[in-house]
């Protein structure tokens, strides 16, 4: 080896080349992961951002060449889409009686005193709304003095109106297969009511024959219900078995219901006739006919369900009083007091 150079172990002068291999394999490494990363990132936002829109003129241009390709792909996603909601097994009766643990055989009726207080407050809800501004009497009145009224009443005048102080009571609900169809579950609950709930009006009977308004009788009448009692049956109908497509809740009672009526009247203007007993069995006789007519068995009643699903324009909050509407932009969403009730 010539003078003036240095001489360097072999062990050195390996260890020396394979860090500098070392070094430019990580450079080349660290080059070529951030190329990678800025193509991905100019592919990313040449086809996604800076892509062509469906009204484009080239993408109208061979739509109708590509329309049936679309179709087959959309039809294709839909059913993927509705593969992924499962279809659960049939809710057959026995079904759902095994579930909630409830034997129609063995189990003990229930007392439903939660839904008598529930049921009462709301009620008194009720009454309260009903005094304000003299609610009832204009409704009352609307309705007596309608287009029905026969021609041989004079205007009905009402006198007297009481809702009554106490609420109806249900006990003894118990779950039971429907006579009509025994793969369906019906509810029967007993209740009661004892109150004096009144309706005073008075009028005048127009003799119209064989001129108009020949002779004049002055009527008053006050009928008062005391009690009433039965057995009310519930059942729910789904929508896919009505025929109008909703869920309803229908109810009737059982034919050996119980009214008790009290009936006050006074005919006549100088002598005058009081507590006719023909008058009360007429009445009576009437309250009963309107009662079997429409919700008693075979007869009932059908009120048409909402939908259940949890929705923004039925959310309510406690805690505050008033509309928030305009406050959160929101239509729909209302604060109540804390005191009232869900029902």
């Amino acid at each position: 080896m010539s003078q003036g150079q240095i001489q360097i172990p072999l062990k050195e002068y390996l260890a020396i080349t394979t860090k500098q291999c070392s070094n430019w394999s990580f450079t080349q490494g660290l080059l070529l992961g951030q190329i990678s990363v800025i193509f991905i990132i100019g592919c990313f936002i040449k086809f996604f951002i800076f892509g062509e829109t469906p009204d484009s003129p080239s993408h109208s241009k061979y739509a109708s060449a590509y329309s049936p390709k679309r179709s087959r792909r959309s039809s294709n996603l839909r059913k993927k889409r509705s593969s992924v909601l499962r279809n659960p097994p049939p809710q057959t009766t026995a079904t759902i009686l095994s579930k909630t643990y409830y034997n129609v055989h063995s189990h003990q009726p229930e007392s439903l005193d939660w839904f008598n207080v529930l049921l009462a407050q709301t009620f008194a809800q009720f009454r309260e709304d009903a005094r304000t501004d003299d609610a009832i009497l204009k409704s009352l009145d609307k309705i007596l003095n309608g287009p029905q009224k026969p021609d041989f009443l004079d205007s009905i005048r009402v006198t007297e109106v009481s809702l009554g102080e106490d609420f109806p009571i249900f006990s003894n609900c118990r779950i039971t297969p429907s006579e009509e169809d025994p793969g369906k579950l019906q509810a029967k609950m007993d209740v009661d009511l004892s109150d004096l709930i009144t309706l005073g009006v008075e009028t005048k009977l127009l003799l119209n024959w064989p001129k108009p308004m020949v002779a004049v009788l002055p009527v008053a009448l006050a009928v008062s219900i005391v009690r009433f009692s039965g057995t009310l049956s519930i059942s729910f109908v789904p929508s896919p078995e009505n025929s109008t497509g909703n869920t309803t809740l229908t109810f009737s009672f059982l034919d050996d219901y119980r009214l008790e009526i009290s009936v006050r009247s006074l005919v006549g203007s100088r002598s005058r006739l009081q507590d006719v007993p023909k008058i009360a069995q007429l009445v009576e006789s009437r309250l009963h006919s309107w009662i079997d007519e429409r919700c008693v068995e075979p007869k009932f009643q059908q009120i048409v369900l909402p939908s259940l699903w949890p929705r923004k324009r039925t959310t309510r909050e406690q805690g505050r009083a008033g509309d928030v509407g305009e406050e959160s932009g929101t239509e729909g969403i209302r604060r109540r007091p804390t005191s009232s009730v869900d029902l």
